[in-house]
């Protein structure tokens, strides 16, 4: 139904982002809010209906978006759980593990068990070659910061709208303080080290 907005943001959540267009502000849903610029720009979306709501999703290229979809198009994967696996930033490495049946690294995202890992690589397998490239390569953006929050803090409530449990946030948080990092540093930081953990 919608393929694209343009406008620009005038709101970051944790969760999502308004993109304001001809008077009208637009709720969208995103991976990681905070890589979004400030000025002017492009969201490719995903128009999700369910029988209690209608969602737009947002994403910067329309690879990740065409990826989105073939996600949730998994039993078991639902919009949450695909923006828990592109918010990684390294979509590459998730492709690159159903391609290698490597289900002990699918399995570190929020909401993915053994089961769900599983039908991923039956699911997608061989499927996502066209992902490959550098179309998910992320390029340094400013962003919108509430005055009340600390980007650290900011991006510690990102992971858990991304479903990330309280326990594994306190895990890697420590990790972090000491670090010199915008909201989206720190959310691809933490990311990362989540994703090492065992």
């Amino acid at each position: 139904m919608y393929d694209y907005i343009k406008g620009k943001v005038t709101r970051v959540t944790p969760e999502y982002l308004v993109i304001e267009q001809q008077g009208i502000g637009w709720q969208i849903f995103a991976p990681n809010p905070y890589s979004f610029g400030s000025e002017d720009l492009q969201v490719f979306l995903h128009h999700h209906v369910r029988e209690d709501a209608q969602l737009l999703f947002g994403f910067p290229t329309f690879e990740q978006r065409e990826l989105f979809r073939k996600l949730i198009s998994v039993s078991g994967i639902g919009p949450k759980g695909a923006l828990a696996i592109l918010a990684s930033g390294q979509p590459q490495h998730v492709i690159e593990a159903i391609e290698r049946e490597d289900e002990s690294y699918l399995v570190k995202f929020p909401g993915v068990g053994k089961k769900t890992a599983r039908q991923m690589i039956l699911d997608l397998k061989g499927k996502l070659t066209e992902f490959f490239g550098d179309s998910f390569g992320s390029e340094e953006t400013n962003t919108l910061l509430s005055s009340d929050q600390s980007e650290l803090e900011e991006a510690m409530l990102a992971l858990g709208a991304l479903g990330y449990s309280e326990r594994e946030i306190i895990k890697v948080k420590p990790q972090l303080r000491d670090l010199d990092l915008d909201t989206e540093g720190f959310m691809k930081k933490a990311l990362q080290l989540l994703l090492k953990q065992n």
